[in-house]
């Protein structure tokens, strides 16, 4: 299954990997998008000479995943997940990408919080079922049933 994402009218190939249950999106694409150079390739060596540790994990954060070419044709291009993607963004000097970095800091920041009072998690999944205008008694169960499989056993057998 392949995509076309837009971001800011741009867009953007994606390939979702059956085998590893995860998108992978055009390096490419997104340098393009946050960059608005003319030479993504340029753009992309350049950028792997400024920042060596991302270069010497280069192979590993962006394997090649066949994707549709502008000729529609189906190549191997350099691609990244998610996690790839956002180390990335971190190297793109770009008035584009620190909005985007900025959150991820407060995401970062977040999830750190929970660590230290899981209450929080609780409190956010709320309040992301409330943004999703989900109804207050439907949270309430979804939340029962979730604390309900945390508890179940693991083994298969449900015990009283």
């Amino acid at each position: 299954m392949s995509n076309i994402r837009l971001f800011e009218s741009k867009r953007v190939r994606s390939e979702w990997s059956e085998q590893e249950q995860k998108w992978y999106f055009s390096v490419q694409d997104v340098v393009e998008v946050l960059t608005d150079t003319v030479d993504a390739k340029d753009y992309i060596k350049k950028m792997r000479k400024r920042d060596p540790e991302l270069n010497l994990n280069w192979g590993t954060i962006c394997p090649l995943v066949e994707m549709e070419a502008a000729d529609g044709k189906r190549r191997k291009i350099q691609a990244a997940d998610t996690k790839g993607l956002l180390r990335i963004i971190q190297s793109i000097p770009s008035p584009k990408g620190e909005p985007f970095k900025l959150w991820l800091a407060q995401v970062g920041a977040d999830r750190l919080e929970e660590i230290e009072n899981p209450e929080l998690a609780t409190q956010r999944t709320r309040e992301l079922y409330k943004l999703k205008c989900y109804s207050d008694d439907w949270i309430e169960k979804r939340m029962r049933s979730i604390a309900i499989r945390e508890n179940l056993p693991t083994n298969g057998r449900i015990t009283a």
